[in-house]
């Protein structure tokens, strides 16, 4: 499905550096080296220091870290609410919102 408008410019990568950067300045806020988040958390501070520097982690390391953070509501509003940009995209939405599994190949 493509959609009609589509303002979304960045590429997967630039939106995994705004992550990093992002819990690292929330790290930085609270005042805690990658060493006291690490002991916080129960991540290690090189896992850690391989998310601010290289930009990759699990899901569930990023989770648990943020969790640790504070910010588990804003990891649970991830994704919460539809987004559409046409009303026949909305009309899909809403036919589909109880659907508990995907087509399939065929489209049945």
């Amino acid at each position: 499905m493509s959609l009609l408008y589509n303002f979304d410019t960045e590429t997967p990568e630039e939106l995994l550096t705004i992550m990093a950067e992002n819990m690292r300045k929330r790290r930085l806020e609270k005042g805690l080296s990658r060493d006291s988040l690490a002991e916080l958390s129960g991540i290690p501070a090189p896992t850690i220091a391989k998310f601010e520097r290289r930009h990759t982690i699990s899901l569930a390391s990023y989770v648990t870290l943020a969790k640790a953070l504070g910010y588990s509501q804003e990891i649970k509003e991830l994704l919460s609410k539809p987004l559409y940009n046409t009303m026949e995209e909305l009309e899909m939405i809403i036919k589909n919102k109880n659907r508990k599994k995907g087509r399939n190949e065929t489209g049945k």
